[in-house]
């Protein structure tokens, strides 16, 4: 079972099944997040919606390049988890299920494409403390902070 991490369940709510990949990436002992300015400024772990028919890795490597001008090497998955959610740039609830990769950027290619994404550098720390949803922290937090990341 994957586990529920924020916002309790609205029961009266319709939500849309939302699958992604999600994506920590360290590089010189900082992690690369995406700062997305609209609709609402947030941090995140760089990553977005699975297409139907596509797999998550492929989904996942142009999420981060969109999101962030970087390609990465080889990804290794570390988790999952749900959020249930409003999603404004979508205009839809959303139960999102998440699914979490740990792996490294190898190369930039150039700026972000996606609009109103900024690639940023923090250490682990900050990262876990700016990300704007529960679930990216939990992971964060996870994989620097309980002794799992090596």
């Amino acid at each position: 079972m994957i586990p529920r991490i924020g916002e309790p369940v609205r029961p009266a709510q319709r939500y849309i099944h939302r699958p992604g990949a999600y994506a920590v990436l360290i590089r010189n002992g900082k992690v690369l997040l995406t700062h997305q300015s609209e609709p609402e400024p947030e941090f995140q772990l760089p990553g977005g919606g699975i297409d139907p028919g596509e797999h998550p890795l492929p989904a996942l490597h142009r999420e981060i390049v969109e999101e962030t001008g970087w390609r990465v090497g080889r990804l290794r998955r570390v988790g999952a988890f749900r959020r249930f959610t409003y999603m404004p740039e979508y205009d839809l609830w959303a139960e999102k299920v998440c699914h979490v990769y740990i792996g490294r950027p190898a190369r930039q290619v150039g700026p972000p494409t996606e609009a109103h994404h900024t690639a940023i550098w923090a250490a682990p720390a900050v990262a876990a403390e700016i990300v704007g949803n529960d679930g990216d922290r939990h992971f964060l937090n996870r994989l620097f902070f309980s002794g799992t990341e090596r």
